[in-house]
């Protein structure tokens, strides 16, 4: 339960530090916490000039003992920065790869 708990700091704190670093009079950036269930995001919202800024930018999930990421809009490696934080690459799924490229990275398959 430990590890689990860690796990979901982590993720909110990689979240928290993005969104800081990206709000401004234009957009917010929001984070999304459903601790119950799980899903961790980091929403964009607001305006470019006339057009819409709107979606997600991260989003992470937590099944079956492992961060599962889901969506990465940006050109960090998160991945690589868990990895930092303490959490195991077997411990990590892309899940933005297909089950088949998964084989073909550092972390879990699934």
């Amino acid at each position: 339960m430990a590890k689990l708990n860690n796990y979901r700091q982590w993720i909110q704190q990689i979240l928290i530090e993005r969104a800081k670093k990206a709000a401004d009079d234009t957009m917010d950036a929001q984070t999304l916490f459903d601790t119950e269930h799980d899903h961790y995001q980091l929403m964009y919202v607001g305006w470019d000039d006339q057009r819409r800024i709107y979606g997600p930018v991260l989003h992470f999930d937590i099944k079956d003992g492992k961060i599962w990421i889901q969506w990465n809009g940006t050109e960090d490696d998160v991945a690589a920065e868990l990895v930092a934080l303490g959490v195991s690459a077997q411990d990590i799924v892309l899940g933005f790869h297909t089950p088949f490229m998964r084989q073909f990275s550092d972390y879990a398959v699934n």
